[in-house]
């Protein structure tokens, strides 16, 4: 036995004195761990109670104002409507041909527009030669390059798809590019200093810093799209939510008109929702208020 075992064998560890109560403290550390855990779920579930109410107190307004006198229809009114429109299939469809041209714009926009932007971000050459084009044609509304999409595309689908692309693109890319041009300068030479290659940065620290960037770009790219599906819906369509809008103006059918609205509002609305879980799965490092 070792001189340290000796001494320590004739020596036992004090007892923790007690007091009454102290068995409880196990308890109160468990209420302490609780409370935090409270408190984030409750923090989690106002901004849902507010929506609600905000919700509530929308429709509240607009039943008054329509009640007013105002050019408006009921809410219920809005609703039969749209239960007719269930009913005969209409609204279904027009929902499928309206979410699928922006699905595939919004899609295609978006593939493009990440790399374009990092690519202008990272190499000061491109960046000269892309940017001016990208500025030039956020300038011209989409709504004016119809007319010239239908002149070189024809009137199916092409050019639908190809103004919803024109505007979710261009929101993307100049929030990617920003993004990739905000990347601390730091950061970039702390990892040249360990031995990173170039892809290595990119990926490790490039990527990730722009990432807040890229999904706010494609936020309000999805915006974009889902502003430009009516203007792009005018060119020979026979179905969607901006088409049946624009056949019901003809006849003043406001119900007809307000179901559209709603159902566009409703679709952007979840999509964005999905979009900004997204941003809090891929971005939880970063801080939040």
């Amino acid at each position: 036995m070792s001189v340290l075992d000796k001494r320590g064998a004739g020596r036992r560890d004090p007892v923790p004195e007690t007091t009454p109560g102290t068995s409880t403290d196990s308890g109160a550390v468990n209420a302490a761990e609780r409370a935090p855990r409270r408190s984030r779920a409750g923090r989690r579930g106002l901004p849902l109670v507010l929506n609600a109410v905000s919700i509530a107190l929308g429709i509240a307004i607009w039943w008054a104002l329509a009640s007013a006198g105002f050019k408006l229809p009921t809410p219920p009114e809005v609703v039969a409507r749209a239960r007719t429109l269930i009913d005969n299939g209409t609204l279904g469809k027009d929902v499928v041909a309206s979410l699928t041209r922006v699905l595939i714009g919004f899609a295609l926009g978006t593939a493009v527009a990440i790399p374009v932007g990092f690519l202008m971000g990272w190499y000061a050459v491109l960046r000269g030669l892309i940017e001016p084009w990208i500025q030039f044609f956020r300038t011209i509304p989409p709504l004016a390059i119809i007319p010239l999409a239908v002149v070189v595309m024809g009137i199916d689908e092409t050019p639908k798809i190809f103004v919803i692309f024109l505007a979710a693109f261009l929101a993307c890319v100049i929030s990617t590019f920003q993004g990739v041009v905000s990347v601390d300068r730091t950061l970039i030479s702390a990892a040249r200093v360990l031995g990173a290659k170039d892809m290595t940065i990119f990926v490790r620290v490039v990527v990730p810093a722009s990432t807040p960037f890229i999904l706010v770009g494609m936020r309000v790219g999805l915006g974009s799209a889902w502003a430009t599906l009516v203007a792009a819906e005018l060119v020979a369509a026979q179905q969607g939510l901006g088409y049946r809008m624009q056949n019901a103006e003809l006849y003043y059918d406001l119900p007809t008109i307000f179901v559209g609205l709603i159902s566009i509002g409703i679709l952007g609305l979840l999509m964005d929702r999905i979009l900004l879980l997204a941003e809090r799965r891929l971005t939880a490092w970063q801080e939040r208020r």
